[in-house]
């Protein structure tokens, strides 16, 4: 508080009624109560005086440079009597000239004093109620504020998982408070793909509800004119960056599946990276971008994934990994990672990790950030060797053996109705692939085999070739152009890659430190255009 405002500050004058014309007996004299406004500073030396000196003030008779003491004097204030509860002073009692007009006499100064010390503790009873019952009334209405934003929250929030023939989604929300800026979102395409959004606003409670719904406002506009993951996380950003409250971003990390093919592509604002399970252990889907709403003109890599049967993706926020637990021991990213290792059921992962979650910071847990999970997994047999919608082989590197490969990807599809055209389109294909594979990618190194997957599928086929060439990544499809081959401005790798992308419907290239793999997708009815 900068200033004292006098809680009792009564002036006590006299205004004396004129008698009327008849002869009506003169009326008594009328008390006229003024109320005083007085501010009194807290560095004004009145209040060390009254808090080391108890008892009636005369205002005439102290000597004290005090504002206060002025403002008092001016307004025919001679006595103030402060009312002081257990050393502190809660109001004065401002007194004005006495109505008989004569002086105020030692009983009523002992009056006075009497009267402040049993008025002194009624009063202070008086201010706590009062205090009570304003801090009740904004409890509450604070209380009917999180209720309409948890409400609200709730509302923006999907109502349902995507029911998607063929997969598994499942999704799990625990704000920390009544409110939370976590949120997940699904996006519904015309072309039958699939949006997943799971972000988390800096801070918590109702500001962070806010910038959660914005953000999740901005992100469906973005979606519904561009179709990049990248380029809509770089449209929001550049519209939040304006709106976002100082100290405040987000993080996100949106991707857009295919549920036909599996074929999976997505960025990532500085959100925590996604987990996929494989056949071949857990990797990461790692790509780099900066939280929404830092700074303008950001880009967003673009990364792609194709899952197969029995694989699946978590998406969850840092709520789980940062949770602690009684020793105050982090849950950390390891402990997770080892957790999925060992769970290839993603269908019933979510109640898994909460479980370990639970398991983990012990029964008295007080949640410190919120926690959101969103698992997508591809239904389908394990994937092993053997598997009806599966089969897999290894092919030595050594010159020549791409036909060794294209001859058993042949035989492994023969009755699955491809044309005689389309077949021999995927057999090129195959071959192409694999000798880039054998060749750039093995070094024709013996000991390196090539691995393939043919995945037999309900309208599909799916070819995976992987070598053990891992690291940057390499070139990309080109068409050919012979001027820029010899000026050097072109590689004739890309030429093999464009090749195999214009004899499959799709093709997609996956690097990681270890592996390189193409992906060769080919429809078994003829496409539009053919």
């Amino acid at each position: 508080m900068t200033t004292l405002k006098s809680l009792w500050r009564n002036f006590i004058g006299k205004k004396q009624v004129e008698p009327a014309e008849t002869a009506a007996p003169s009326p008594a004299p009328i008390t006229q109560i003024v109320a005083l406004d007085l501010d009194i500073a807290p560095h004004d030396p009145l209040l060390t005086y009254v808090q080391h000196s108890p008892g009636v003030i005369n205002t005439e008779q102290i000597k004290l440079d005090s504002p206060a003491i002025t403002a008092m004097r001016q307004a025919d204030i001679k006595l103030v009597v402060p009312l002081v509860s257990q050393g502190e002073l809660i109001g004065l009692v401002n007194l004005g000239t006495r109505l008989s007009e004569q002086e105020y006499s030692s009983d009523d100064y002992k009056l006075l004093s009497d009267l402040a010390t049993q008025a002194a503790p009624a009063l202070r009873v008086a201010q706590l109620v009062k205090q009570q019952q304003l801090e009740a009334a904004e409890r509450e209405r604070m209380a009917q504020e999180l209720k309409i934003a948890r409400l609200i929250q709730q509302t923006l929030l999907p109502q349902a998982v995507p029911a998607l023939e063929g997969w598994s989604v499942t999704a799990y929300y625990q704000p920390a408070r009544a409110v939370g800026g976590d949120f997940y979102d699904f996006l519904y395409f015309p072309d039958g793909r699939v949006g997943f959004i799971v972000a988390d606003v800096t801070d918590k409670g109702v500001p962070a509800a806010m910038v959660m719904a914005t953000t999740r406002t901005l992100l469906r506009a973005a979606a519904e004119r561009l179709i990049a993951p990248g380029a809509v996380l770089a449209r929001t950003n550049e519209v939040l960056v304006q709106e976002i409250p100082p100290n405040m971003f987000v993080t996100c990390f949106y991707a857009v599946l295919n549920p036909a093919s599996g074929h999976l592509v997505y960025a990532n604002a500085g959100h925590d990276v996604p987990y996929r399970y494989t056949h071949d252990g857990v990797v990461e889907l790692r790509a780099t971008g900066m939280p929404l709403g830092l700074m303008p003109d950001m880009g967003y890599e673009e990364k792609e994934a194709t899952l197969d049967a029995g694989e699946y993706v978590l998406l969850y926020s840092d709520g789980l990994v940062e949770a602690h637990s009684p020793e105050r021991e982090m849950f950390g990213f390891p402990r997770l990672q080892h957790l999925l290792a060992d769970r290839p059921d993603g269908d019933s992962l979510k109640d898994f990790l909460l479980g370990q979650l639970t398991e983990f910071t012990g029964a008295g847990w007080e949640q410190e950030d919120d926690v959101t999970l969103v698992t997508l997994m591809r239904n389908g047999h394990s994937g092993q060797p053997g598997a009806d919608n599966l089969v897999e082989f290894e092919i030595p590197s050594a010159p020549g053996n791409e036909r060794l490969a294209m001859q058993r990807a042949a035989e492994i599809v023969q009755d699955m109705g491809l044309s005689e055209r389309r077949l021999d389109r995927l057999k090129t294909a195959v071959a192409e692939a694999t000798m880039n594979a054998m060749e750039h990618g093995n070094k024709y190194q013996p000991d390196k085999p090539v691995r393939l997957r043919v995945f037999r599928e309900e309208t599909a086929v799916r070819v995976t070739i992987s070598d053990e060439g891992g690291g940057p990544p390499g070139p990309t499809a080109a068409a050919p152009d012979l001027e820029a081959k010899l000026a050097g401005e072109q590689s004739p790798r890309g030429w093999g890659l464009f090749l195999i992308k214009n004899m499959v419907d799709e093709m997609h290239v996956h690097q990681d430190d270890h592996h390189h793999t193409i992906e060769l997708v080919m429809q078994l009815t003829d496409q539009p255009g053919e």
